[in-house]
């Protein structure tokens, strides 16, 4: 099912409204679409037109790093050196967990209000998944990883790195965090992530 293009008009107040969003997303301030309305100088039913709810405006700001993401799993799972497909795709990952604060609470939500959300987290898990087992079978990880907990441990590196780190410096301090980590998963010699 395809929709109509938006009205330029109303094209505008989506992208007034994404903006303000996206700011105040990376700012750490929830999402109150009565706020977003007020700050992006357009009326609260346009905001609720366009957004039903702030779960809905919040996966729309985070899409543009899950299509990212998704297109990046697709390509890893086309290397043909799977320690290095299972490198590239967990370094992506946590390098967008720590520079796109959208990113963790939408990936962490156990529902989704839009189905595109849905589809692209299923794609990134079903990608991270087909990685593991081919690096698996390959016998560059330990056989005993599971992407179950590989989720978690990347999550803590993203948490590490932000907690730990400036802003400027969390995407490099987060691939120092995975070197480590990698160094404890792989088999043979680790290499630095670069």
């Amino acid at each position: 099912m395809t929709t109509a293009p938006l009205r330029k008009d109303a094209a505008r107040n989506w992208e007034r409204i994404i903006a303000v969003a996206r700011d105040l997303v990376d700012e750490g301030t929830p999402l109150q679409l009565n706020d977003i309305a007020r700050r992006a100088g357009v009326g609260v039913g346009t905001v609720y037109r366009h957004f039903p709810t702030a779960e809905a405006l919040l996966e729309t700001v985070a899409a543009p790093c899950l299509e990212e993401l998704a297109a990046h799993g697709e390509q890893a799972l086309a290397d043909t050196d799977p320690r290095r497909a299972l490198t590239g795709f967990l370094t992506r990952t946590v390098e967008a967990q720590v520079t796109d604060a959208s990113l963790s609470p939408v990936t962490a939500a156990s529902t989704d209000a839009l189905p595109r959300t849905t589809e692209l987290k299923r794609t990134l898990k079903s990608a991270g998944a087909q990685l593991l087992e081919r690096a698996r079978e390959a016998g560059v990880v330990r056989a005993d990883l599971t992407s179950d907990d590989v989720v978690p441990l990347m999550c803590g590196i993203a948490y590490a790195a932000q907690m730990h780190s400036a802003p400027a410096a969390r995407s490099e301090t987060a691939r120092r965090y995975l070197t480590a980590l990698l160094e404890g998963l792989c088999l043979g010699t680790a290499r630095q992530v670069e």
